[in-house]
């Protein structure tokens, strides 16, 4: 296939046109993949497709219906189509706007300390998983009052990502926005990503997390997708399992097995582990080829951690100027709710001016 033919569309040449594309896309693909996570968790790739099929929603490109009586309608009724009236708290939007708190708090020389602060200021422990969970244990065996000030005397910060999760998807789907303020410096959305997710990740863990901040600064700047696949592919180690996961997902964008393919490569993997997750979000974002219903439909389809890979995908679909059609936009309304304390509602057009003005500072 060639680097032509993986995007159909240009890059859109406003940077308010991109961050407001990047925004929605994330938001959109979240409240698509959420109603089926826990689904797609407990019953796997067979009882997802058997609930989509059921709801006569496959191939996936709207939002999912709401059958009645099951574990769908039971947790995710808000985001089921007919249902939304605003976009549903989540961890995927959560720390999109932590990254962007932290940017506008601190600026883009803060430290991972200065994470660890922003957590204990406005992030609710009852908002985190695995890995992000027992880093937040961790900083609570210390005075919070003393760390919020300055760290204790003593106070190991790499502690926080000892954990059994530490290679697991969380730091991944945090770092999106670095990508975003950063057009054209993927080197330096990686340094900011890496910052981040040394919090509570290691190893594969981070690079998943640098791969996708260094993709999203890359898109604007790369002629089409895979030129910015090769860049982002620079800032991780090449005999990493997150580099080949992209190479395994590139190389599917043609495959009429690639979902299969996936979990066979990957069928030992925890379902919310890094790399595969990783080889998914590649896929279908080389499979789209301009079409963002096909992109965040696909990638939420396909299983294993549905709403971060959907709102991943969005994300990045926005920023390569896809068009995104008013249906999945319109329901929400522009309202993004958040768990964070002190941000209860916000407004998609305060976050992208937020946003862009924070880019510009960087830029400057």
């Amino acid at each position: 296939m060639s680097a032509m033919s993986l995007r159909t569309t240009r890059l859109p040449s406003a940077d308010h046109e991109r961050i407001r594309a990047a925004w929605a896309g994330r938001v959109s693909g979240c409240i698509l993949g959420k109603p089926v996570e826990v689904l797609s968790f407990r019953e796997g790739l067979p009882g997802l497709h058997a609930y989509l099929r059921a709801a006569g929603a496959m191939p996936l490109r709207d939002y999912i219906p709401a059958l009645p009586e099951t574990l769908v309608e039971e947790l995710g009724e808000p985001c089921c189509r007919g249902r939304i009236h605003r976009a549903e708290p989540d961890d995927d939007i959560n720390y999109t706007l932590m990254a962007l708190h932290l940017l506008e708090t601190v600026g883009a020389d803060f430290e991972t300390a200065d994470v660890a602060r922003a957590w204990l200021r406005l992030l609710p422990a009852g908002q985190t998983w695995t890995a992000e969970r027992a880093a937040y244990r961790t900083l609570l065996d210390f005075t919070a009052d003393e760390f919020v000030n300055g760290a204790p005397p003593g106070f190991d910060l790499s502690r926080c990502s000892d954990n059994p999760y530490n290679d697991w998807i969380g730091a991944q789907i945090r770092t999106d926005l670095y990508g975003w303020v950063c057009p054209g410096r993927p080197g330096l959305a990686a340094e900011l990503a890496r910052r981040d997710a040394s919090l509570s990740h290691r190893g594969e863990g981070i690079h998943a997390a640098v791969f996708i901040a260094a993709l999203g600064a890359a898109l604007p700047d790369c002629r089409d997708l895979d030129a910015a696949l090769d860049v982002a592919l620079e800032v991780i180690p090449a005999d990493s399992d997150c580099a080949a996961a992209v190479v395994f997902g590139r190389s599917l964008a043609s495959a009429i097995d690639a979902v299969e393919q996936l979990h066979a490569r990957y069928k030992s993997t925890p379902p919310v582990h890094a790399v595969n997750n990783l080889a998914l979000v590649v896929w279908a974002l080389c499979a789209a080829r301009g079409d963002f219903s096909a992109a965040i439909g696909n990638a939420v389809a396909a299983g294993w951690d549905t709403d971060c890979n959907g709102a991943t995908v969005g994300g990045l679909c926005g920023l390569m100027g896809y068009a995104i059609p008013q249906h999945w936009t319109e329901p929400w309304q522009g309202r993004v709710m958040s768990g964070l304390a002190g941000e209860s509602e916000l407004r998609l057009d305060d976050l992208v001016e937020r946003t862009l003005s924070v880019a510009r500072r960087i830029a400057a």
